[in-house]
This record gives structure tokens, sequence and C-alpha cells, in this order.
């Protein structure tokens, strides 16, 4: 439902993120204007809906908050695996996550669904004095073995070979790592497990994993406050803390061969690659690592491009509010809103499997 002009709240808590603050304080701010008419709403509708989980589309919800009309949403960041937890546990009407439920959680859910409802990448980014956005280059390799404690200096000669123009410090390299249980965790190793059979045979992929080497924060803006605060450092976060945080992204090598950045472009190239095959009923859909490709339009497709999930019961009192909500967030307004965070528009065969999956719902 677009936004009225009469009836629209949104409350989210996102952590210390200057981007999502100053979003949701604008989102605040709309919420005091006809305030009893909102009650009034909300009593009609039966409360608000809250959320929990995923910090990489905590500020997608931020811009959609003051765009929408119908009931407040909370939201809180605390994470894939704290939100996947929360919907599992009913101290939540819907979780979100980055990472699909694996069999256990799906179970442990009891009669929850997973559907797709935005794209975007996680990054890796460093703090190499000197060295800017886009003029580092690695592979998946060459950061599993970093992650893997293998690569330990940033003048190592597999990062040389692959950065000629560059003159590297022989500062020691801290990776950094999520702490919390995180979809950008798994975004990150499943990545790892596709390029490197070393990663795959002794970390492999999850929302957590026992990390071989460095050191962890809370949440993506825990992990970009390290990053920017610490010499020598590399580490992940979702592409709309990059801009957030004024953080350098390193340009990764793709199946294809080129070195790419984050772009709306080359994240819906990735997912585009995958768009004719058969989308699984549970909606778990991997796009890192996307194949190679001769095709010129797909040969820059992002390697480290996701989709992302709200996580629903099937059956719950708050099924129209519900409906109405994520079905709302899958229309074109609010998908173009949220390109200026480097949410690319999803495939149009994925949307189509999230609306499916949608019908599902009920009261």
């Amino acid at each position: 439902m677009p936004r009225n002009g009469r009836l629209a709240r949104i409350v989210l808590v996102l952590g210390a993120v200057a981007l999502v603050g100053t979003l949701a304080a604008g989102a605040a701010s709309a919420a005091r204007k006809g305030h009893e008419r909102h009650e009034i709403h909300l009593r009609h509708y039966g409360g608000a809906l809250v959320g929990a989980g995923s910090s990489l589309v905590g500020p997608a919800l931020a811009i959609w908050g003051p765009m929408y009309a119908a009931q407040t949403v909370q939201y809180s960041s605390i994470g894939s695996g704290g939100g996947i937890a929360a919907i599992s546990a009913r101290t939540v009407d819907f979780g979100a996550s980055d990472a699909p439920l694996t069999p256990d959680q799906a179970a442990g859910c009891h009669g929850c669904v997973q559907i797709p409802w935005a794209l975007t990448a996680t990054v890796p980014v460093v703090n190499i004095p000197g060295v800017v956005t886009g003029r580092l280059h690695l592979t998946g390799p060459v950061l599993a073995k970093i992650y893997l404690g293998q690569i330990t200096k940033w003048n190592d000669p597999a990062i040389t070979k692959l950065n000629r123009s560059l003159h590297l410090p022989s500062t020691t390299i801290t990776p950094v790592h999520r702490s919390d249980g995180s979809g950008d965790t798994y975004v990150f190793t499943n990545y790892l497990s596709k390029v490197s059979k070393k990663w795959r045979s002794q970390v492999g992929y999850a929302t957590s994993v026992s990390w071989p080497a460095g050191v962890g924060g809370t949440h993506n803006d825990g992990v970009a406050a390290i990053i920017g605060s610490t010499p020598g450092t590399i580490g992940y976060v979702s592409v709309a803390y990059v801009l957030a945080n004024h953080l350098r992204i390193a340009k990764l090598r793709n199946a294809s061969g080129k070195y790419t950045l984050p772009t709306l472009r080359s994240i819906e190239s990735a997912a585009q690659l995958v768009r004719a095959k058969k989308i699984p009923k549970s909606n778990a859909i991997s796009i890192t690592n996307a194949p190679k490709t001769k095709h010129r339009k797909y040969a820059n497709a992002y390697p480290l491009a996701t989709f992302t999930y709200v996580i629903v019961p099937k059956t719950t009192p708050k099924a129209a509010q519900l409906k109405q909500f994520i079905a709302w967030a899958l229309t074109a307004k609010p998908q173009k809103a949220i390109e200026k965070l480097v949410f690319a528009p999803m495939p149009k065969v994925v949307v189509k499997a999230a609306k499916k999956t949608l019908k599902t719902i009920h009261s």
C-alpha cells in the first residue's frame, strides 16, 4: 500500500549506524504527525508488527518506513542468527536473515517460510594507508588464505602478484569477522567454500563458524568500526554499511576473470545468471561465485551478491498485516527506493516465487 499522507509510522532499532540513524529520525518525525489517527488505526489492525534479525536489511527497512502506510513496524537489527532464533521462539512476528534456513533451523521454526525480499551484497573492505577503494585486487583463494591465517602480511607475494602497481606495506594483516550469528558471515563463508577446498574442508559455511584467525566484531556496525579505526585490517560488511562508514572496498575477481566492485549492475548480473534455474520450494537461492559466462551483460557479476529473506510463520494471527507489508515491499516503488543503498532490482522470477510463497501465509 503506498503512502497516503495520513497513516505512516515505523520505528527501527538499528544500532549506531549514522546513516540508519538519520533515516530512522526522519521516520520518527513523520510519526509524530497525526498521532491520534495512528493509534486508532493500530487498534483496528491489531497493533504493531515486530521483527528482528539481519543488520544487512536494516537500512532498507529504514528507507521503507516513511514510505509505508498501514501500521507500525518495529525492527531490531540483531543479526541473522538472532532473527532466526527470535522467530523460532515466536518472540517476534517476523525474522530477517541473509542466510537460508538450514534443515534443522527450518524444523525448529515450526512451520515458517522464507521469502526473498531484497538483493544486495557482502563486501570485503580494507584499511591500508594510502590504498583507496578499488585499488587493491584480491581473489577468492587469496582471501581464503588470509582468513585461514596462511597469508599474514600485506606485502605477501600472493597479494603483490595481483597488485603490481601498488606499493604494499609489510604491515601484519588483521582479519576481522562477525562474532555474532550473521547472514553476512554465511555469504562470505559460502563464497570461500566454493573457491577454496581447504576452507570448505576445514571451516565450511554457516551463520557462525570457528574462525582460524582474526578478531570479532558485533553486527555490521561493529565490524565497520574496527576496520575504520585499525590500519592493517580486512573485513566484510554489507554494502550499505560501506557507504555509511566510508570504508575502502577491495576489488574481487569473479569466475569470469573480471575484477568487480559491488554496483547495482554487477549485483543484478549475479542474480540474473541464475534466472533460468528452478527456484526450490524453500526459496533458498545461492548466487555467490556466479558461474563463468561469455555473455558480456553478465560477465561482471559480483561474486558476493546475496538475497536477503523475511521469515514468517505460515500460521499467524497477524497474517493479514504481514502479507500486506511484505507484498508492498516487493513492489517496484519500495524496491527502487533502496537502490541508493546498493540494493539491486530482483529478477522477476524471484519476485514471482516470493509472491507465491506469501500466499501460503494464513491466520
